[in-house]
């Protein structure tokens, strides 16, 4: 390879990462796999298109600092107290007994293979604590996927990859301490930890009062170069510190973090540390990858797949049990488990320090490195097949399901012409005061089981379920229903919604709530009735606000928001009809909609929309579903049966219309 300069690899490393998280997201893998892979592939032991060299690392240990930062950032005490119990109770027992089982697996290759498998102890307490951490990034991105982050066991999973990130931080400082020890380790510990608590007491005590000052001074310069020039300043200058002290840089970007945490410009600094961190974080991982030698792998395949199946097996059996202790359900200590087995970014982290200090063989660390890789690479597969594996070795969950959704059926067994409602956060609690208030039945679904126990006392007709699921739905009486809506945010969420709606009642019209009109069309054509993006919304209210205080009359301000939301929804331009709307009600000349569902005898069946001639009648067709979605109104297009036509009309047109698909 020709020698490189510090542009030529930098170059090379952003070329290849691009390229890879582009192929990882094309297959709807995490990017830090990509990253790896990348790494694997461009490295030394690769095709040696990079080099491996001081540059390359000293940007990954930067990754390293701003990932600390963020880690910091997210710190709360307030929250950390609310989930001190599988904190400090599931999480700290679980990093402890992993440490304890490494040691004693240290202990017996030394006496039973010493000429295999040879590790110090101190080697073997700092693999542990490195095989004791799991993918904050690849399980907490999948949780939130899988709407999952408020149920029993994404809190459980949450609070363990808590204390794991907690943990990094004297594992960062016992490590090097370990490795250097003269002899004497009870003073070398000593003398870290004095060193740490200095260090800590200056960046804490002191910087909790300079920082908010200081910050204050900075925001009224208003100028956003010197904000981002002050945030680098501050992480950069506090893992200065603390490297300067003999401790790890990534310390004082933690302490750094917590400190900017308890100040308002918390939020500002986090959106815009992100680019750094998630850029120089993807360097870190490729270096990671560049670490691995595939000829050292692939001679020591056995004991590659034995680290990689036994440190998994080792953990799900171990934090399922201790889930188990804890007084959790067989299931949730299950998923639980199952979502913490894989290896984590921060292990390799501590094995990158583990290689630097020369703790263990070379060799060793290219086994223990693959089967780390591996287990990443498993990891997205092992969490989405999770279900299965959870009902086939549990045999209570089946029974805890079935009793879920019979609760479920109980309470919406006389409902009819009722709106489902999907989710009960804010948007949802606030949907169902208004259908109250107008005598409409609701029943709302939602997977946070504390925020479904106060509704339900509080007399709401709301049970734990989850929407994306057919026997949910089909419990909650998706077949009487009269409306479903979709009140979160999560576009793979409502396509599983809308594809189930369309199998187990296509007549049903779904309103769905976006962050924006992003995927719209991909949701108008699953079969969404309506798309109600957030920041329209906003920017309504926003303008006409701004329009009532510059002295525009409300009566127009009223008109020209309506008039754009008519724009915008094609519902709001009609309305479903009920068996409350009187045939001889003056309402009865407005414009609303009405689904027709042709059947084999349907007189449309066959012909096309230009034969039909419904224009004639005043009607306009909305839309129509076939299957599970949308199909173009164009005028070769033939109707065809359990096709699903949504008429807009007045009432007397739409009868009209309607006899004429049918009879």
């Amino acid at each position: 390879m020709l020698l490189m300069n510090a542009l030529d690899t930098t170059l090379a490393l952003l070329a290849a990462a691009v390229f890879g998280v582009v192929a990882f997201r094309m297959l709807q893998l995490p990017p830090i796999l990509g990253y790896l892979t990348v790494g694997i592939l461009v490295g030394p032991f690769g095709f040696n298109m990079a080099d491996d060299g001081a540059v390359t690392h000293e940007l990954a240990e930067f990754g390293v600092v701003f990932l600390m930062f963020s880690i910091g950032l997210e710190f709360s005490l307030s929250k950390l107290m609310a989930m001190r119990r599988d904190v400090f109770g599931l999480g700290l027992a679980q990093v402890v007994i992993t440490i304890v089982v490494s040691l004693l697996a240290g202990w017996m290759a030394a006496v039973w293979l010493p000429g295999f498998l040879t590790i110090g102890w101190e080697g073997a307490f700092a693999l542990g604590g490195a095989l004791a951490m799991s993918s904050t990034a690849i399980v907490s991105k999948m949780l939130t996927e899988r709407l999952e982050l408020e149920s029993l066991h994404g809190r459980k999973i949450i609070s363990v990859l808590l204390f794991q990130d907690l943990a990094v931080v004297p594992l960062l400082i016992l490590v090097p301490a370990l490795a250097t020890h003269a002899g004497n380790i009870v003073q070398t510990l000593s003398w870290a930890s004095a060193k740490a608590v200095l260090v800590l007491v200056i960046l804490l005590f002191v910087g909790q009062k300079v920082m908010r000052s200081w910050f204050n001074i900075v925001v009224k310069r208003r100028s956003q170069e010197l904000f981002m020039l002050n945030l680098l300043f501050i992480t950069l200058g506090a893992a200065w510190l603390t490297d300067k002290a003999g401790l790890s840089m990534a310390l004082g970007a933690f302490v750094a973090g917590m400190l900017i945490s308890e100040t308002e410009y918390r939020h500002q600094v986090e959106e815009d540390i992100k680019p750094f961190r998630d850029v120089l974080l993807g360097l870190f991982f490729i270096t990671i990858g560049m670490m691995l030698n595939l000829g050292v792998v692939i001679s020591n395949k056995w004991l590659v797949l034995l680290l990689f199946v036994g440190p998994i097996l080792l953990k799900l059996l171990l934090i399922t049990g201790l889930a188990k202790l804890f007084g959790n359900s067989t299931s949730v200590s299950l998923r639980t488990g199952l979502a913490l087995a894989q290896a984590g970014e921060f292990g390799f982290v501590l094995l990158n320090q583990i290689g630097d200090l020369h703790l263990i063989d070379a060799n060793l660390m290219q086994v223990i490195l693959a089967s780390m890789v591996l287990s990443m690479l498993a990891s997205p597969f092992i969490l989405a097949k999770s279900d299965v594996i959870v009902m086939k070795l549990s045999s209570n969950e089946w029974m805890m399901q079935s009793l879920a959704l019979t609760q479920i059926a109980a309470r919406t067994m006389t409902a009819k012409k009722h709106v489902i409602i999907a989710g009960f956060g804010r948007s949802g609690q606030s949907l169902a005061r208004l259908l109250a208030e107008e005598k409409i039945a609701y029943h709302a679904l939602d997977l946070d089981p504390d925020r479904v126990q106060e509704a339900q006392m509080a007399g709401d007709h709301v049970s734990y379920g989850d929407a994306a699921r057919r026997e949910s739905l089909m419990a909650a009486g998706v077949n009487r229903a009269a409306a479903l809506v979709v009140t979160y945010t999560s576009t793979p969420s409502a396509l599983k919604i809308l594809h189930l709606v369309a199998e187990l009642n296509p007549s049903l019209p779904v309103i769905v709530r976006s962050h924006d009109d992003t995927d719209l069309d991909k949701l108008k054509a699953a079969g969404a009735t309506e798309v109600v993006p957030e920041l329209m919304e906003g920017s309504l209210m926003l303008a006409s606000h701004a329009l009532v205080l510059l002295g525009v009359p409300l009566r127009r301000v009223v008109h020209r928001v309506q008039a754009a939301r008519d724009a915008r929804y094609e519902s709001l331009r009609g309305f479903f009809h009920g068996v409350s709307d009187a045939t001889d009600s003056p309402e009865n000349m407005q414009i609303r909609l009405h689904t027709v569902v042709l059947t084999a005898k349907s007189y449309s069946v066959g012909k096309s929309l230009p034969e039909l001639r419904l224009s004639e009648l005043a009607v306009d067709i909305q839309a129509i579903r076939r299957g599970k979605n949308r199909v173009a109104l164009t005028d070769d297009l033939i109707l065809q049966e359990a096709d699903v036509v949504v008429l807009r009309g007045t009432s007397e047109a739409v009868a009209r219309a309607e006899s004429r698909l049918l009879k």
